[in-house]
Formats: C-alpha cells, structure tokens, sequence
C-alpha cells in the first residue's frame, strides 16, 4: 500500500485538503485527532504532561489545558521537545496500526495527514511514508490567516508559525505541492485532481519512490 503523507503549516489550509481527499474516497488517518485521543482524561500521555509542565496543564473538569500549555511550548524549544517526547511515540504507534489495517482491506493507498511530518522526521527516506504531498501558502497570507483563525496578535502568532519548518522548505522536499492562494474551492479540487492521478498510477503499477 502506497502512503501519502499530507503535510503544510498552520493555517495554510492542509485541513480543507485533507477533507477534500476524504469526499473524493481516500482513507484518512488525522494525526491531529490522534494527539486528541492520547492527551484525555485518563490517558498516560496526560498525566506524563501534568508530571512535567505541572498541575496548570489541568483544567477543573480534568481535561488538558489547551491555552495554557501552548502558552509554554511555543515560547521554549526545549518545552516542546519535552512534549513531543511524550506524545510522538503513541501517535505513532496508532499510525502505523491504522496503516495496518487499511493494508488488510486491501487499499491500494492511504493518506496520512501530519502536520510535524518533517519535524518528527518522517520526510526521510526509510519512513514508512512513500510521497509527501504539501500545502502552502505565502508566509503573509498564513500569518493573517492565522492571526484571524486564532485571535492572536502579529507577535503571537509569529511565533507559532516560527516554531515549525517554513512552508517554503516543506514545499521544496515534497513530491506534490497543492497551492492555497486561491479560494478553499480551488484548492480542495487541486487534491481531489492528485487523489485521481494517484489512483491511475497505482492501478497501473508504477514503482514508489522510497
């Protein structure tokens, strides 16, 4: 089964894509759903953060403080790294047990859509992602999209855009770039055009590239 490894930035529109793959018949696995369920009550992850960043991590009704856990990895690298240590290794696990059972129904592709795909190292050869497909934007347009998404000022959201790969890097080591300086209509027909080709390719055995 080939694998798709669908990535971009914040705000660059990866999730309008990912939908797009979703409606025209892909299977989807959604990491950021993933990070979800590892973080709930009661899952180790959660209480691994709690021992680490502390007990205001927790909000009363016992689920992960969201805002204020993001107010500490994306002001200190080493914070995040901490995190991603605890919340990487079980994403990934569920990853490839999904991958698995895509592969037993006898798919003959799967996306997989990550948005820290080439920060966690997965855009090196040997991953168990075959082709990267990336979604950009230009820097000012995913700033002010984020600005408005998030309610946050020009300074804030700088520095969650800083704390990832640039676009422009990501869309240099893909296979396939599907550009979002269009409208959300443009671009989930530009994934739904790359699902189609994909399609064709696989059926008629061409090789992978990694």
């Amino acid at each position: 089964m080939l694998v798709v490894g669908l990535t971009g930035g914040m705000a660059s529109g990866k999730s309008t894509a990912a939908a797009a793959l979703e409606a025209a018949g892909a299977p989807v696995l959604r990491s950021d759903t993933l990070a979800r369920e590892v973080v709930a009550p009661g899952g180790s992850a959660l209480a691994d953060i709690v021992r680490t960043f502390g007990p205001g991590m927790l909000r009363p009704d016992g689920t992960l403080a969201r805002a204020a856990l993001a107010e500490v990895i994306f002001a200190d690298a080493t914070a995040r790294r901490r995190l991603e240590a605890i919340t990487h290794p079980p994403i990934r696990r569920r990853t490839l047990e999904w991958l698995a059972e895509r592969a037993r129904d006898g798919m003959p592709a799967a996306v997989c859509d990550i948005p820290l795909l080439f920060e966690v190292g997965l855009g090196e050869p040997g991953s168990f992602i075959d082709r990267i497909w990336v979604v950009s934007v230009g820097e000012e347009t995913q700033l002010r999209r984020l600005m408005a998404r998030d309610g946050l000022d020009r300074s804030a959201a700088l520095a969650r855009l800083r704390a990832q790969w640039p676009l422009a890097e990501k869309a240099r080591r893909a296979h396939l770039v599907l550009h979002n300086e269009g409208t959300p209509e443009e671009l989930a027909a530009a994934a739904r055009q790359a699902w189609s080709a994909l399609h064709v390719e696989v059926a008629g055995g061409r090789p992978r590239d990694r």
